[in-house]
């Protein structure tokens, strides 16, 4: 019973985030009596945080065994590209291949991360995998000042989380040319992307102190 609830309460989160949702709401997709899911959660915060904890464990760790495999398999030489796919590749197929359930919840993430207990609960779930990037991103740009490195991985994670938020917008601007729910796509370019950002804005700041 807990999965369903999980599940369902996902679902709805997912189309109309944690304010427009009901405990109520997600006793009739489950198909049960609203006060049986109080039995299994004290209130619709912790239902919320519940959802979002189910995930994040899965996501984070397979993105921290990706970078860990990654920096072995570089003999400590990382670049920008080969840090950005193993973060980024390595969630994207999570949502990609773990069927809708999966793509609920990267739905869901997009409008929390714009929330502030959504970054409050992505502090607490996401802290160490993010931090572990930050520090390969260092490593393959020594030269580049700090905050560029973060606010590179700002705009990264940004980029990031409307693609999971599969809004269909780029469809119909592209006339379908592009979908908003191809990730083979995204893998393809996003990553590639990025790294050009993260030089151009290390090499403005290089230029600005040589002059």
């Amino acid at each position: 019973m807990t999965e369903q609830i999980l599940d369902a309460a996902e679902h709805l989160f997912s189309k109309d985030g944690l304010y427009g949702v009901t405990l109520k709401d997600v006793a009739k997709r489950v198909g049960v009596h609203h006060t049986l899911l109080n039995y299994y959660f004290n209130d619709k915060q912790t239902l919320f945080d519940a959802v979002i904890a189910r995930r994040a464990g899965v996501t984070s760790s397979a993105r921290m065994q990706a970078l860990d495999a990654y920096e072995a398999a570089c003999g400590g030489k990382p670049t920008l590209e080969g840090a950005l796919h193993a973060f980024l590749d390595t969630d994207l197929d999570l949502y990609s291949q773990g069927g809708e359930n999966w793509k609920n919840y990267g739905a869901l993430g997009a409008l929390m991360s714009n929330t502030p207990h959504g970054g409050e609960l992505m502090d607490k779930h996401f802290d160490p995998v993010v931090l572990r990037l930050i520090d390969l991103l260092k490593q393959a740009m020594p030269e580049c000042a700090e905050e560029d490195i973060f606010w590179g991985y700002h705009f990264v994670t940004g980029a990031l989380m409307l693609t999971l938020a599969r809004t269909g917008r780029i469809d119909r601007l592209s006339g379908g040319l592009c979908r908003s729910d191809d990730y083979d796509a995204v893998k393809a370019r996003m990553a590639t992307f990025m790294a050009a950002g993260f030089r151009a804005i290390c090499k403005r700041r290089g230029d600005a102190g040589a002059g």
